[in-house]
């Protein structure tokens, strides 16, 4: 019997897709599935632009949906991160049908605006590479990463401190901290929170931890893990902490317990953290 193939839909649900990065993203599923690759399919309204976002929110939202309850793809993944994921959320996840639920998304950053709501709903989602990653340093690593996972479930791909059992789910730093307190705020008890970020200040950091450690909801957490803090904004006055030594300060302030580092972050080798029980 034939192998079925896979069929992932791709969708920019906040800042433009290239039609170029998406070309050399479905190249490589070709190269490294040569057997039966994975079919790729990017919605046309990904390549759209109107001012920051790939297209208005009712382009994108459309563009949401039309993947996502659609039966014949099998995941959505995400194409970049960005801005505007939060402006379509409570439309698309409002107009979720029975297929939407069967499917598996993946994407990070801005994308867990939406992964957020999804979660709540019942829908398999994971913080993971997105297709813009491509164009990172070692970018190919983290596609062919994504894809095993989209296609196969492949453990090797996933962040090595999940085989310890416990629930877990992944988040942007700032991000998590923006949809506390709204209508996507999941229920994170029990579950093993990981963060990372990227791009801005130090001090920004400390203030984001201070706004996601006070939350009810996150103080009963299992723990949280650090991912990487990368490219760092330099201050005029130098903070004098780590992102190590802020999120273990603000965990001990709240009775969360730090459970050290996670393998995620905004590069190449962000390893893919499903949200939920292992």
């Amino acid at each position: 019997m034939a192998k079925k193939t896979v069929r992932i839909g791709i969708v920019a649900a906040s800042s433009p897709f290239e039609r170029e990065t998406a070309d050399r993203v479905t190249a490589l599923a070709a190269a490294h599935f040569p057997g039966n690759p994975p079919e790729l399919v990017v919605h046309p309204n990904s390549f759209l632009r109107h001012g920051h976002f790939a297209g208005s929110d009712a382009d994108r939202a459309a563009a949401f949906l039309a993947i996502a309850n659609d039966p014949g793809f099998d995941a959505l993944w995400f194409a970049r991160g960005g801005y505007g994921a939060c402006r379509i959320a409570g439309d698309v996840l409002a107009r979720l049908e029975a297929p939407a639920r069967a499917k598996t998304y993946l994407g990070y950053s801005d994308a867990g605006m939406l992964l957020a709501g999804l979660y709540t709903a019942g829908c398999a989602v994971a913080h993971g590479p997105m297709c813009q990653d491509i164009v990172r340093e070692g970018g190919d690593a983290a596609i062919e990463r994504a894809l095993r996972w989209l296609v196969a479930q492949d453990a090797d791909t996933l962040e090595p401190s999940l085989g310890d059992g416990r629930p877990a789910a992944a988040f942007n730093m700032i991000t998590l901290s923006q949809i506390l307190g709204t209508s996507l705020q999941p229920d994170l008890r029990n579950h093993v929170l990981m963060l990372e970020e990227v791009s801005e200040y130090m001090y920004k950091i400390d203030r984001t931890m201070h706004h996601v450690t006070a939350n009810a909801g996150i103080r009963g957490v299992a723990g949280i893990r650090l991912g990487r803090c990368s490219d760092i904004i330099e201050n005029d006055i130098d903070f004098g902490m780590t992102a190590d030594e802020i999120v273990r300060d603000w965990c001990a302030r709240s009775g969360i317990p730090f459970l050290g580092a996670a393998d995620i972050g905004h590069d190449a080798a962000n390893r893919i953290v499903p949200f939920g029980p292992p």
